[in-house]
């Protein structure tokens, strides 16, 4: 009556045989004509695509079998589930696939490749290893339909992709703004988190620690006391704009050497003798200590003064005209620790999502757009700008 049960099971075997048996039986098929023939109610699905120009890896099984999920779920609510398939051909993957092909590395060697040919040779690089991911797709039980696919590349999608656009603008709900996003310097693009961390690798960041001299209360001259600040990301120092410090810490003022010149500079006092041992002084305090909150609204001169020349400053000495920079000077924020640095962290908002944060926190005290700009020393080659230094 009942079939034999093996009592030594091949797992891999007895998934073939279950795909056999669906593939034969048309399970799959079966299973959207019964909904059809109910007239039930739809649910859409479309798949995230892929991109198949690379074979695929642990992860492609993964994201695959969670989306099987959610309309195998749905079809068992008896719903009409007509599970839409789709395949990813724009993005850098299928880019960087050509360029390796071609032995070319930028955006201007693209270009003078010609964008036409690199287009078409990406378009055939996407199908490269169709049979492979058609093989693995089934191989893993999802069900979708490959043979009516959408490629994100057809006219048909990305005028379908426009169209969704319009209607989102016509509905207001679409907003003109700026986002910090990972940059491809050589190529001149944005990268998602996921292209970033195709390449990710470990490296040894250089780290400096540099001295930001603090401004008299009426900001024309030197206070004579600085901040100590560290940072791992010293090309950003050009594009600096504020300090940050936590306003419930302490900080301590004490006294260092600097190039064989006497220098007093703050710093969290968590953090004193680590700082000690890491530039190998004894950095006594020379006044009382205070918590983060009594720094902040202090301006100091940047790092770098080509900006601070432009916006009408010599030196630290005020141009007629010219009452508040609204830039350069200390702010706080709950992000800071004591984990590392100097308890004092460099903003620079033009890198960082949380700098960038920052910036706008600082812009909407203000009204009119009189806020602090943004500012930028490199530009979309990574190379910097011409306002940089020498």
């Amino acid at each position: 009556m009942f079939q034999s049960v093996e009592t030594n099971v091949n797992f891999p075997k007895l998934e073939e045989d279950i795909l056999r048996f669906w593939r034969d039986e048309q399970i799959y098929e079966k299973s959207l004509a019964r909904r059809r023939a109910q007239n039930a109610e739809r649910f859409v699905f479309y798949e995230g695509p892929p991109t198949a120009n690379g074979m695929q890896h642990p992860g492609h099984c993964l994201t695959r079998a969670i989306k099987d999920l959610f309309p195998r779920y749905q079809t068992m609510r008896g719903k009409l589930c007509e599970r839409k398939a789709g395949w990813d051909t724009h993005g850098l993957p299928v880019e960087v696939e050509v360029c390796k092909e071609l032995g070319i590395h930028s955006k201007e060697e693209i270009e003078k490749f010609g964008i036409e040919p690199f287009i078409q040779k990406c378009q055939a690089s996407v199908w490269r290893y169709m049979q492979e991911w058609r093989r693995m797709t089934e191989r893993i039980g999802f069900w979708v339909n490959l043979d009516e696919a959408y490629v994100t590349y057809h006219q048909s999608y990305v005028e379908s992709v426009w169209w969704s656009l319009k209607q989102l603008f016509d509905r207001g709900l679409l907003y003109q703004g700026h986002k910090i996003v990972w940059w491809w310097a050589q190529g001149g693009t944005a990268l998602s988190s996921g292209e970033v961390g195709q390449g990710y690798r470990e490296v040894a960041d250089p780290s400096v620690y540099i001295l930001f001299p603090l401004l008299d209360e009426n900001a024309d001259e030197d206070a004579g006391e600085s901040l100590l600040v560290w940072t791992t990301t010293p090309w950003t120092l050009p594009s600096n704009q504020f300090a940050a410090v936590h306003p419930d810490l302490e900080y301590s003022l004490v006294e260092g050497s600097v190039n064989d010149k006497p220098q007093r500079f703050w710093v969290a006092t968590a953090l004193l003798d680590t700082i000690r041992t890491k530039v190998k002084q004894e950095l006594p305090e020379v006044d009382d200590r205070c918590e983060g909150s009594s720094l902040i609204g202090h301006m100091y001169r940047p790092p770098f003064d080509f900006y601070y020349k432009t916006l009408g400053r010599e030196k630290g000495k005020r141009i007629d005209g010219l009452e508040d920079f609204r830039t350069w000077r200390i702010v706080g924020a709950d992000f800071v620790t004591t984990d590392s640095g100097t308890g004092i962290v460099h903003q620079a908002p033009a890198f960082g999502e949380v700098d960038f944060d920052v910036l706008l926190r600082e812009q909407s005290i203000f009204i009119h757009g009189d806020g602090p700009k943004l500012i930028c020393a490199v530009g979309s080659d990574g190379k910097f700008t011409d306002d940089a230094p020498d």
